[in-house]
């Protein structure tokens, strides 16, 4: 069986403005993966102080649900990312670039005023498809 998972971006359309895909086709998947909102919550229960590694943090516990889903990056097709106003998105997208390598996936971020928890800076939620 081939790919599950194909990136959707028609010559007929701009380009995506980042390292995204504007739409992914899922095939046949046999199993899905649809995650809560991923906070920037270390397995100590602290929480970074710098955005930078509080994008490590999501991407490491994303990582770390992949696995115990028996999946791997290139399974997902869509990230929301949730970012607090304000905050410089560099790190945030830096994070997301680095864990995905050369896979693209569907992307939206969203600025909001706050999360639930006054030290988030971030969150995201992924959907995965294998």
């Amino acid at each position: 069986m081939g790919a599950v998972n194909r990136q959707i971006n028609p010559s007929s359309i701009a380009a995506p403005a980042a390292n995204y895909a504007h739409a992914v086709v899922t095939e046949q998947p046999t199993r899905w993966l649809h995650t809560s909102g991923v906070v920037p919550v270390a397995p100590d229960g602290t929480t970074p102080d710098d955005l930078a590694d509080q994008a490590a943090a999501v991407w490491s516990n994303i990582g770390a649900m992949l696995a115990a889903a028996e999946m791997v990056p290139s399974d997902i097709v869509s990230v929301t990312t949730y970012v607090v106003a304000g905050a410089a998105l560099g790190p945030v997208m830096a994070a997301r670039d680095a864990f995905f390598g050369s896979h693209r996936a569907a992307s939206t971020l969203v600025t909001v005023p706050e999360l639930a928890q006054p030290q988030w800076r971030m969150e995201v939620a992924v959907i995965a498809a294998a």
